[in-house]
Order: C-alpha cells, then sequence, then structure tokens
C-alpha cells in the first residue's frame, strides 16, 4: 500500500489503525494536497513538520516494483520518511517463491543485524537511568565474556556497542552456526590471540556483542526480549515486532528466506544471541523505530541517548559495493554506524542472515530516511538508498539500482 496523498486512512482496513491510534494522531490529506501524509508524535505539531517533498514517489513506486520483478528478488518492503513523516510504506513481491502470497505492510521479516541499534538504545537508557554506565567493564555484568589476556575486565560497555573488544571481525560466527551455546562460545572467545587493543580498533562481533543482552537481563532481572517489548516495542506501537524465532514464524504475514528462488528453513542460529541479530518486524514497525531515532519519540528514546549512541566511535574501512563507496568516511557509533555523504552526515545500518536482507539509513538533521527489507540473498536493495539520496539532496540521478542496464544494452544494439 502507498501511502502518500491517499493519506492513512487506508491503513484501518490492514490492521494497522490499531497499532497506532493510542499515540499516533492521523492527520487527513486531501487529493489537492501536494505533500504526502503527515503524521505527528509525541505532540510535534503537525503544521511544523510540513515542507514541499523532494521525493518523485511515483517514481519510487514504479522502480521498486521492477526490482521485485528482478529474478534475484523474491518480496521487499520499503518505507520512506521526509521531514519527520512517514510518506511511503509498501510491499512488493511475495511472501515466498512460488505463491501469491503478496508481502505488505505488516509482512514481518528478520532485522538481522539492525538488532545492534535497538541493543544499544536499551543499555544506553539503562544508563540514562543510572543503573549502569557505559564506562563499567562488561565483566560486571557479562561474566559469560571472556578476552585475549583478560582484558574483559577492561573492555568497558562503550568499547563492546561499538566493536572495540579486541577481536578478529566475526570472531566464533561459525561456531554459532553450528549450533553451539553462545554464553560457552563467549567463554572460548579468551583462547584467541588479540587482534588489537582493547578500544583500539574495530572488529565487528556478534557472539561478543550479545553480551549486551546478557547485561540488560543481570541489570533487570528480566529477559531480554521482554525488556525491549517493555521499554520500546510497545510504548512505540511496534504491534508486529519480536525477538524470537516463534515470532517471526507466528505472524499472520512473514516472509519467508531464500537463497536465490530456493525457500529456506529459518535458521535459528542468530536468534540465540538476540541483541546482536534477534529481531523481526514489519516494515511499519521499522518506520516507526526510524522516527524514534531521529528523535521524533523522545518520550520512549530520550534525545541525549541518542545524541550519546549516534556518536561516532571509532573508524571503519568499509568500502566494498557502490553503497560503501558512496558513503565517503564511515565510523561506528553504539550499535550504528555514522557516515559522511557529500557533507551529510547520516546515520544507518545494515544486517544479514541466511535468507534476509535489511537495511536503514536516516539523516538526523532533516528527519529525513530510507528502510528495506527483503527476504533473498540480493544486495541490490541496498543502492536503493544512494537513489533516494539523490532525490533528497537535489542531485544528479543514477540508475543505482541497475534497472536500466538491459534497455541501455539493446538500444545500443538496436541503433548499430
Amino acid at each position: 500500500m502507498l501511502l502518500g496523498v491517499a493519506g492513512f486512512y487506508g491503513l484501518a482496513a490492514l490492521g494497522v489503525q490499531a497499532a497506532i491510534s493510542s499515540f499516533v494522531p492521523l492527520q487527513p490529506a486531501h487529493a489537492s494536497d501536494p505533500t504526502p501524509a503527515r503524521v505527528s508524535m509525541d505532540g510535534l505539531p503537525v503544521e511544523a513538520l510540513r515542507a514541499p517533498s523532494k521525493i518523485d514517489y511515483q517514481r519510487v513506486d514504479q522502480r521498486l516494483a521492477r526490482l521485485a520483478e528482478k529474478p534475484d528478488m523474491v518480496g521487499l518492503a520499503v518505507a520512506i520518511i521526509e521531514n519527520g513523516e512517514i510518506a511511503f510504506v509498501k510491499g512488493y513481491g511475495v511472501t515466498a517463491a512460488g505463491t501469491t502470497d503478496p508481502v505488505g505492510v505488516r509482512t514481518v521479516f528478520r532485522w538481522a543485524s539492525l538488532s545492534k541499534g535497538l541493543a544499544a538504545t536499551v543499555v544506553g537508557e539503562l544508563a540514562a537511568e543510572k543503573r549502569l554506565s557505559l564506562s563499567d567493564p562488561v565483566s560486571r555484568y557479562a561474566p559469560s565474556l571472556h578476552l585475549p589476556g583478560g582484558s574483559e575486565g577492561r573492555v568497558t560497555l562503550d568499547d563492546l556497542l561499538a566493536h572495540r573488544v579486541g577481536l578478529v571481525h566475526n570472531a566464533y560466527d561459525d561456531r554459532l552456526e553450528a549450533g553451539q551455546d553462545p554464553r560457552q562460545i563467549r567463554a572460548a572467545l579468551g583462547s584467541l590471540a588479540a587482534f588489537c587493543a582493547p578500544g583500539a580498533c574495530h572488529g565487528y562481533q556478534n557472539v561478543a556483542f550479545d553480551a549486551a543482552s546478557e547485561t540488560v537481563e543481570a541489570v533487570t532481572g528480566e529477559p531480554y526480549a521482554q525488556v525491549v517489548r517493555e521499554k520500546l516495542f510497545a510504548p512505540l506501537g511496534m504491534a508486529d515486532a519480536s525477538v524470537t524465532r516463534d515470532g517471526l514464524m507466528s505472524a499472520p504475514s512473514w516472509a519467508r528466506p531464500h537463497v536465490g528462488r530456493t525457500t529456506m528453513k529459518v535458521d535459528e542460529a542468530y536468534y540465540r544471541v538476540p541483541a546482536a541479530g534477534g529481531v523481526n518486524s514489519s516494515i511499519f514497525d521499522l518506520a516507526l523505530w526510524m522516527r524514534a531515532q531521529m528523535g521524533l519519540a523522545t518520550s520512549v528514546a530520550a534525545q541525549a541517548v541518542l545524541d550519546e549512541i549516534h556518536r561516532p566511535r571509532v573508524a571503519t574501512d568499509r568500502r566494498n559495493g557502490d553503497f560503501s563507496r558512496a558513503m565517503g568516511q564511515s565510523h561506528y557509533a553504539l550499535g550504528w554506524r555514522d557516515y559522511d555523504y557529500a557533507g551529510h552526515r547520516l546515520i544507518g545500518h545494515q544486517g544479514a542472515v541466511q535468507g534476509y536482507r535489511s537495511t536503514i539509513l536516516f539523516d538526523p538533521v532533516t528527519r529525513s530516511g530510507v528502510a528495506v527489507l527483503w527476504n533473498s540473498q540480493s544486495n541490490r536493495p541496498s543502492a536503493f538508498q544512494l537513489e533516494i539520496l539523490e532525490m533528497l539532496y537535489g542531485q544528479e540521478r543514477h540508475d543505482w539500482l541497475k534497472l536500466d542496464e538491459n534497455r541501455a544494452s539493446g538500444a545500443r544494439i538496436a541503433a548499430r
């Protein structure tokens, strides 16, 4: 469903109204209104948000429909926020290859590593409540984590959430995927050789990072899934969000994972490290989450917490592919990546587990951004973000999705 000038009232037919009516005033839109429909949170005046749209949503819809038809795609869902307002949210393709079951705005996908930003937000909120400090050693809360040379006593929660624990990238992910218990794997990390001194470099982690869920449970005395539901999902109205494999597979509409066009079983491994990769949700929930991270739900995600977790900590060297090269200088914050795109500071993250991909990217100043969830191994949808950025910043447009290559090739052949 496209949420443009047609307004948000159509959401009621999809059952989304109930999930948001308790805290989001819905604003009517009319066919003569040149701007997208508006949603206001936390009492933010709708009129203060109004600004001319810079995005050609008809073009967006057409290109996404073409993308969904590509042989390396099965289904995807997209949300775009412009000037702090959810302007576009729609599903394309199907939930499973060989079926006609459509992807909708409430179809549930896996977030994969987008989950890390949620973990950082929870820990940041606990720090704001003075229940812990980001400068505390990880060992105070997560005794399962052992690091080379006993450095778990020196590595802080800040280091943990920024992937500065001194380990080689993705340490022992293979053991997690082989079915080993993550707490036992965390204990075994201490036997590895140090990749660098604690706090000195960036080494992306999953098993070690999930010491964050252990920390949350130690501080609150509650299961991690329950804490995130009470602190974030429920107050934000993220009705389709969950942190378990069962949560995904019990959803009324959920996207099956695919490698190529082959439907796969849902892998349990990364659900066992929920802070690193356990979250599921619909694209509408992810849009609500993106607005909260923009500072538009401060009763749930305080601005001071957002400023802290979005602050860059360590340089990264991601320059593979069109997207990474276009992002320029990249840093890691806490559970989030911090980019410099053509002079604009952007916050985002990407995720991948077998059969699912995800991405989120937003400008915290203009409060505009895009999120995509899809159920295949293709990397193509990541480039869609670049097409949206070119519209937002008035740049020359490029065919980042590579939808027109065959057309251009055909035209050249015909001309010859």
